[in-house]
């Protein structure tokens, strides 16, 4: 975290919940002047990262909540997860853990020949 995020949310920021990750979410202590209030007319939020600053470490609940599209806090009310879920995982594209599909170089895979149903383009062959 930079020393002015810090010092922004230490003076301007309301402590409003953590997620599973904790990641710590604030939002703005007053709304009445213009200096708290985002560019929407709405009061700001944001989001103080536990470890690496990725966006995608913000699960779903948490994603609503900051960008508005639901004023209730996910702490607050008892989100449902449905059977068909599956855990929030951070995105990995630059990490060791990043996915590659079979055959990619990458994933030290061999791509499969062609079965047969693939003929390269040649110019003679009309």
């Amino acid at each position: 975290m930079h020393i002015g995020t810090k010092l922004f949310t230490k003076f301007y920021g309301k402590f409003v919940g953590e997620d599973e990750f904790g990641n710590k979410y604030y939002c703005s202590k007053k709304k009445e002047d213009g200096f708290h209030i985002g560019r929407r007319g709405t009061e700001r939020r944001w989001v103080i990262y536990n470890g690496m600053e990725d966006p995608s470490k913000i699960p779903a609940e948490w994603h609503g909540w900051m960008h508005h599209i639901t004023d209730e806090l996910p702490t607050k009310s008892k989100t449902k997860k449905h059977s068909w879920q599956k855990p929030h995982i951070p995105n990995l594209t630059g990490t060791k853990g990043a996915y590659f599909p079979p055959g990619d170089k990458r994933a030290a895979g061999k791509r499969n020949k062609a079965l047969g149903d693939y003929e390269a383009w040649n110019p003679d062959n009309k």
